[in-house]
């Protein structure tokens, strides 16, 4: 899904977030798309500093692309966060001039507290990881879908 009106993404970097009302969570790909790494998670404050904050590391890290996490229910349907997510998602598109692709997100909290659980972290220390590791599920997903297409557009015939 991407953000009607934002400007097409270029080859390079994505950075990937996990929007919460406390923390978003960050992972950066690697400029050929092949690899996600988790990066500290932002604590927020208020909403035009976190979008500056945001704007500052997109641009230090040479991003070229921003992917948000779409909140959809389970059932698929569009819960009262997604509004949120999509007005943020704007605030962010005016402040970067960077594309934004949404992706939908069910599961990635669900999958890092599992893996997280399973490496014996404690709970204080999950919260932040927990985000992190949601982005990084979030941006492999992604990139791995981005592959497929490739790998599918090579395959084809030429007309």
């Amino acid at each position: 899904m991407t953000n009607k009106g934002a400007p097409q993404a270029r080859p390079g970097r994505v950075l990937a977030l996990d929007v919460g009302k406390k923390r978003i969570g960050l992972a950066l790909s690697d400029e050929l798309g092949l690899t996600a790494q988790g990066l500290e998670t932002l604590q927020r404050t208020r909403v035009r500093e976190d979008v500056e904050r945001l704007r500052e590391l997109a641009e230090g890290k040479g991003a070229t692309m921003l992917l948000i996490g779409y909140p959809l229910q389970m059932n698929g349907v569009e819960g009262r966060q997604v509004r949120w997510v999509r007005e943020f998602g704007d605030m962010i598109t005016k402040r970067t001039g960077l594309a934004v692709e949404y992706w939908d997100e069910r599961l990635t909290s669900v999958e890092a507290n599992r893996v997280l659980r399973s490496s014996g972290i404690s709970i204080a220390k999950r919260g932040a990881a927990v985000d992190r590791l949601s982005a990084v599920i979030l941006l492999d997903s992604f990139l791995e879908r981005q592959r497929l297409e490739r790998l599918r557009q090579a395959e084809q015939p030429e007309e």
